[in-house]
């Protein structure tokens, strides 16, 4: 799971990101607004963990842009401790709000709760069957009849994505911000063609798809999928 530190504390970020990645998170730190939404229009982030001072704009301001465009956790960390403060987090888009001090062993709570709630993540694995196909987004590995299904990291996460929602039918831009990253720069047309790699690869006949459909005038849609989890 890939977290984005946005702090203008280099040796506070330090001290996190060492803390995260020796419990198997990725880390990338920005100190800045402008730092973060170059970041954003990158990478993908599972968890974004927010200043509130930042040196060219608020954490507020920051959140509110990224609300525009994506559900992405946000966990406000901050010495503004006040109860206007925290309101004005969570009503602006924040998921946690995490008062400075704060102990590392509780950050790695809200973190790993957050991520739990978010994403569904437990101790036991989390699987899509549908059709002859099975999708263990746990362990990221796809099936289809038995054998397994080689995908790219970008197809995986759509088809991830989708399989979270299903029978859902999800707008493209949405796909792009939550795949792709919040402000990424990505065309439309390059949805499509993970959509048709993804049917090339899963669908009995790509042309005429019976599971990752497209639903008119909005996006695509995982149809008839059915979510069990098991260990």
């Amino acid at each position: 799971m890939n977290i984005l530190i946005v702090d203008d504390d280099k040796d506070l970020s330090f001290i996190i990101s060492e803390m995260l990645e020796s419990y198997g998170y990725k880390v990338t730190c920005a100190e800045s607004g402008k730092r973060a939404f170059e970041l954003l229009k990158e990478n993908t982030f599972h968890l974004i963990l927010l200043d509130i001072n930042l040196p060219d704009e608020t954490g507020f301001e920051l959140c509110g842009e990224l609300r525009k465009v994506s559900s992405v956790p946000v966990i406000f960390a901050s010495a503004r401790t006040s109860e206007t403060d925290r309101i004005t987090g969570f009503d602006i888009g924040g998921d946690d709000y995490l008062p400075k001090p704060y102990s590392m062993k509780e950050l790695l709570s809200r973190v790993n709760a957050l991520i739990r709630r978010s994403y569904g993540f437990d101790k036991e694995e989390k699987t899509v069957a549908f059709g002859d196909i099975k999708v263990n987004i746990t362990a990221r590995t796809v099936t289809k009849s038995g054998k397994a299904v080689s995908l790219s990291l970008r197809e995986f996460d759509l088809l991830s994505y989708l399989c979270q929602n299903v029978n859902k039918a999800i707008s493209k831009d949405k796909l792009l911000s939550e795949v792709w990253g919040a402000f990424s720069e990505v065309e439309p047309s390059t949805l499509a063609v993970h959509i048709r790699w993804l049917r090339e690869k899963l669908e009995s006949d790509p042309a005429k798809p019976e599971f990752i459909v497209t639903v008119f005038k909005v996006g695509y849609m995982l149809k008839n999928g059915e979510i069990d989890n098991r260990q």
